[in-house]
């Protein structure tokens, strides 16, 4: 097969057309006309040497084969929007780029103020950041889209190596006029009893919490699924449930929201989220610059811990 028929603007046509379901509608967004788009749709079949697609009244779907080439012309495509985009960050002068996905936790609680420190060290960095799930970042590493992804502890990631980067305990959020708001602490089979306000059931945190409940033989009864921390403490505030939640992501939220966190027994609180990388001797300088930045602020951090356990 010759490489050199695959070109890219055939590939972001087939993208395009596979994405609407039609010839029409994928050359109406690609910009070319439909005599065109399907020129190009019948070449590609013609080199790849098997049907991409059915067509049909209702519009046109991939074949198993079409399946697997979307999948790649994503992928080939996204790098190659990646590169234009570094290229246009060195030509408007900087010095290199730092590529991380990074899950819910991390954007809630030490990532931001770490990257303002990395910036400032590194004013001639370009960040590409993406907020993403544990598991998306995973694949993001693995596909080479991301040097760099932050992701819970209990995500899939071999082949991989992590280290840790940031602790953090894990406590019930409860409005302050809650009946638990008085209590120091709560079995987690107590709190299990309330309805819940979570993340998506596929987030690391939700797959943790869910089964640290199957432990005790209870389920979690979550009564509404949000996206972010800030929402799921406003859901708490304005009492449609309660929520076990990073401490550090509640914290900003307690006096505004009038919210209180209660410690949870019978449960592991403590949460770890990990730094993931292919290589750590294959880093380009400002992801090493970065991994190292990291790895400095947690042993600061473990180092407090202890001394306050002291």
């Amino acid at each position: 097969m010759n490489l050199n028929r695959f070109d890219l603007v055939s590939l972001r046509v087939f993208i395009a057309v596979m994405e609407s379901g039609s010839l029409t509608a994928g050359a109406r967004y690609i910009g070319l006309s439909l005599a065109a788009t399907s020129k190009r749709i019948a070449e590609l079949e013609r080199h790849c040497g098997v049907m991409l697609m059915v067509r049909s009244k209702r519009g046109i779907a991939a074949t198993p084969a079409g399946k697997s080439l979307l999948q790649h012309c994503i992928d080939v495509v996204t790098r190659v929007e990646r590169l234009a985009l570094s290229m246009d960050d060195f030509r408007e002068g900087a010095t290199g780029q730092l590529r991380i996905w990074a899950n819910t936790s991390a954007f809630a609680g030490f990532l931001p103020p770490l990257l303002a420190t990395y910036a400032k060290a590194h004013p001639g960095v370009s960040v590409s950041l993406e907020d993403a799930l544990s598991e998306d970042a995973v694949c993001a590493i693995n596909t080479g889209v991301s040097e760099l992804a932050i992701i819970g502890e209990n995500t899939h990631c071999d082949g991989l190596h992590t280290i840790v980067c940031d602790t953090d305990q894990l406590m019930l959020l409860v409005p302050q006029r809650h009946a638990l708001a008085r209590e120091k602490s709560v079995s987690l089979i107590d709190a299990l009893a309330c309805e819940f306000v979570s993340l998506a059931h596929s987030t690391s945190l939700t797959r943790h919490i869910t089964s640290q409940a199957n432990d005790v033989n209870r389920h979690l009864r979550t009564r509404v699924q949000v996206r972010s921390f800030d929402a799921m403490c406003h859901m708490v505030s304005v009492g449609l449930g309660v929520a076990i939640i990073p401490r550090t992501a509640a914290l900003p939220h307690l006096p505004v929201r009038q919210l209180q966190l209660i410690e949870l027994e019978d449960m592991v609180t403590e949460r770890h989220l990990l730094l993931a990388m292919r290589d750590p001797e294959h880093l380009s300088r400002p992801a090493s610059e970065f991994f190292a930045m990291a790895q400095k602020r947690h042993a600061e951090q473990s180092r407090a811990e202890r001394d306050t356990l002291i």
